[in-house]
């Protein structure tokens, strides 16, 4: 795993619970949210990435303030849906230690590619978080005309992990995949984005550095309904006897 990943984790294999900010108004979002960081912390989870999956960049914006005033202690980090530029900015505001960006090789044309790589380039430049980055990401188009080799030969410049997806959320991310992800990756580290379970998670990450996990963790891994407890806890036990062994 890369130095900077490395110095953030301190373990093997971390696992990152998604909050994903549902709710029907702005009292019922801070409410489960307190609820699901508490659930993911007390059970164990290595980090926390607060996403506008549900919610607006706003609602991220309280999770990160909430998080840094309760849990400074804890690893947490952002994902801004369409607004990469927000992200580095929230990660520089309340002191997330990572940001994610659902594509950062890709799914552009050449000369858009260039000077998104350039303005990318610029903000990671300007920041002290480390970047988790998709190539071939689940609903992202791929427009580059490159094969997938040089698209992550260019995305391990572009951050400093790259996740891999199946599909779309909650799908499960097919192994060959993953394999041919890290065959190409080699030491770099490699994060599963999409569709972990408590049944794949061994073989998984057996080849995966780490792995971002939401939809799996909630009631009927519904992304929809609130993180149950007893998935979280159940997975991590999985998780820790891997470390383990």
């Amino acid at each position: 795993m890369s130095d900077k990943v490395l110095s953030v984790f301190k373990i093997s294999k971390p696992i990152i619970g998604m909050l994903h900010l549902n709710g029907a108004s702005d009292a019922k979002i801070h409410e489960l949210a307190k609820f699901e960081i508490e659930v993911l912390y007390k059970n164990g989870i290595d980090a926390i990435l607060a996403e506008n999956y549900f919610g607006t960049a706003k609602d991220v914006e309280w999770a990160l303030s909430y998080l840094r005033d309760n849990y400074s202690e804890k690893i947490y980090g952002v994902n801004i849906l369409g607004g990469t530029e927000i992200a580095f900015k929230l990660a520089a505001e309340f002191n997330a230690a990572f940001i994610q960006v659902d594509s950062v090789c890709g799914h552009l044309a050449h000369d858009d590619d260039l000077k998104f790589a350039e303005d990318l380039n610029a903000l990671r430049n300007s920041s002290n978080a480390f970047l988790l980055g998709g190539v071939r990401f689940k609903y992202q188009p791929v427009n580059s005309g490159r094969a997938l080799d040089e698209d992550l030969t260019l995305g391990k410049g572009r951050c400093d992990a790259v996740v891999v997806t199946g599909s779309g959320t909650g799908i499960g991310t097919k192994l060959e995949k993953i394999r041919e992800f890290k065959k190409f990756l080699q030491d770099f580290p490699l994060f599963v984005g999409a569709g972990m379970t408590d049944e794949t998670c061994r073989e998984q990450l057996a080849i995966a550095d780490g792995a971002i996990v939401g939809s799996y963790f909630k009631h009927g891994g519904r992304d929809d309904e609130p993180i149950s407890p007893e998935r979280v806890k159940r997975f991590m036990n999985i998780v820790n006897s891997f470390r383990l062994a």
